[in-house]
């Protein structure tokens, strides 16, 4: 049995056809409540002793008060026609019909080449909100409707796409004069995001049904050109099940901006850059048994021990590894005694230094669609060195997203400057922050090219395109274990950067390592470089 939706039934009031009829007899029901309630407050309040005035003075009074309400409500909203904020409020939040705000046939939104991602189109004299790719961009184009709001680009660029910008008032007042004369159809103009629809489209496809996201951007000015998260919804057809909790496959979550994963061997990229800063030298020693801070916890081994132990043989251990080879192997013991080697302060810089416990807006959105949640590292107890080596393998309690992922992987392709990630293309580049020096960077980006050559993610490396990256296999208690892969190309002159998460997908190497090497190969085929 279905629910009683209030709002659904307003809704389906204010649409039919009796709503005017309707509405004139509630607007005589409240003028003549407000008389009643006001003449009993006149004739309690008026001294016992006071001589009769009649009733035709006060009934006028009561009238005058009456009209002024009306004379204000009524400037009030045609004057608020001029002013971007009210119609905006307006289109979102006010579903009657005669509302002049609806007549706005907002621009379209497009991808980087000029394709539809949004548009309004008229039925029966009214105008309906449109998205072409259904669920595929709306995390990012998000949707406007009278019912549930705006969010996303459409809320982002409202004022844009109702027809100008805060600051052009002279076409603010031309809008307004159009929607109270009605002379013409009023429009709005377009708006340019950066994102790619074929490489979008490209990274769902490569997705499939598997809960995940993939995000490919440029390495020097933060464009996204790719935002894509499964499983979404579609903004053509919104009903109010969908915003109710828990919903099946949360589709709602923007997994890419802001799905916090544990990152699992793609934070060793973090991790290497910090040893890289601090001078490191030297070797580790990686013993098959592992590594644990006391006998109490179990010890954290690496993968090739698993392996081992699964093929039914003995595995005698990494033995002494520096950090390039440790790095290539993504050896949990050496990194693991790295982090605690180093310490609880260094680790809390580290990750200060690389932005996390933060959100970052992308486009001057009004929710979580447009901002970037960067992840989360645990606040330790100096006391507790086992905690410490797990958050320094990416295991533990830490945190961090799919977009945030890549603007690290960004940041050493481009000398160690992270820039935000942005998605509307008319905002100017701008930066996040050093992450690392220029220096370290470049050591480090010679790393991950050695994991595809030489190390975990040589089932990617081709003679098509020279790629750097990392691989992830991220454990966590619900499930199989995530799969994760960073990385940029061209290696030698890095301009594009790519994360992959693919929720219970197993090893990195086999499941996300692929998706974004597709990514990477078809982007340069379309020159979608700087």
């Amino acid at each position: 049995m279905t629910a009683f939706d209030p709002l659904q039934l307003f809704a389906s009031l204010v649409g039919s056809a009796a709503w005017p009829a309707l509405r004139l007899i509630l607007h005589l029901a409240f003028f003549l409540a407000a008389c009643v309630i006001l003449w009993r407050a006149w004739t309690q309040l008026r001294p016992v002793d006071a001589p009769p005035s009649g009733g035709i003075a006060p009934l006028l009074a009561l009238l005058t008060v009456f009209l002024a309400v009306l004379l204000y409500q009524a400037s009030w909203q045609l004057t608020g026609l001029f002013r971007p904020q009210f119609v905006a409020f307006m289109q979102s939040h006010d579903r009657r019909e005669f509302n002049p705000a609806h007549r706005i046939a907002r621009g379209r939104i497009l991808d980087r080449r000029g394709r539809v991602l949004a548009l309004s189109r008229e039925v029966d004299g009214q105008v309906y909100r449109v998205y072409p790719f259904g669920a595929a961009f709306a995390h990012t184009v998000g949707y406007s409707d009278p019912r549930f709001g705006a969010i996303g680009a459409e809320a982002a660029g409202n004022a844009q796409l109702n027809g100008a910008t805060p600051r052009t008032l002279a076409s603010w007042g031309e809008l307004g004069r159009q929607l109270l004369t009605k002379d013409q159809r009023p429009r709005g103009q377009d708006l340019t995001l950066t994102l790619d629809s074929e490489l979008q489209l490209l990274a769902l496809q490569r997705l499939g049904d598997r809960a995940g996201a993939a995000v490919l951007m440029r390495t020097r000015d933060g464009a996204l050109l790719a935002l894509a998260t499964n499983p979404a919804f579609d903004p053509n057809h919104l009903a109010p099940d969908l915003f109710r909790s828990p919903a099946p496959g949360t589709p709602l979550l923007n997994r890419a901006t802001q799905g916090l994963y544990p990152p699992g061997s793609a934070f060793k990229v973090v991790m290497a850059a910090a040893a890289i800063e601090a001078g490191f030298t030297g070797t580790l020693n990686c013993p098959a048994q592992g590594y644990t801070t006391s006998r109490q916890y179990p010890p954290i081994r690496d993968h090739e021990f698993y392996s081992a132990r699964t093929a039914g043989r003995a595995w005698s251990g990494a033995g002494a590894l520096d950090l390039p080879t440790a790095f290539a192997q993504s050896s949990n013991v050496f990194f693991a005694q790295l982090g605690v080697r180093y310490g609880h302060e260094a680790f809390a810089r580290t990750g200060e230094r690389f932005q996390f416990d933060r959100q970052v807006r992308f486009y001057p959105g009004t929710d979580r669609y447009g901002s970037l949640s960067t992840g989360r590292l645990p606040r330790l107890a100096a006391t507790d060195r086992y905690g410490l080596a797990q958050a320094s393998i990416g295991q533990g309690r830490v945190l961090a997203s799919p977009l945030h992922l890549a603007t690290i992987a960004a940041a050493v392709a481009n000398r160690g400057l992270a820039m935000r990630p942005r998605l509307l293309a008319q905002d100017p580049p701008a930066s996040l922050g050093q992450y690392m020096s220029a220096s370290t960077a470049a050591r480090l980006a010679g790393m991950m090219r050695k994991v595809v050559t030489e190390g975990t993610g040589r089932g990617i490396n081709g003679a098509d395109l020279a790629i750097a990256g990392k691989t992830g296999t991220a454990e966590n208690p619900s499930g199989a274990a995530h799969s994760w892969f960073i990385g940029f190309a061209p290696a030698a002159d890095p301009t594009l950067a790519v994360a992959v998460l693919v929720e219970h997908g197993g090893f990195g190497a086999s499941v996300a390592a692929p998706i974004a090497r597709d990514l990477l190969v078809k982007a340069l085929e379309l020159g979608v470089g700087p």
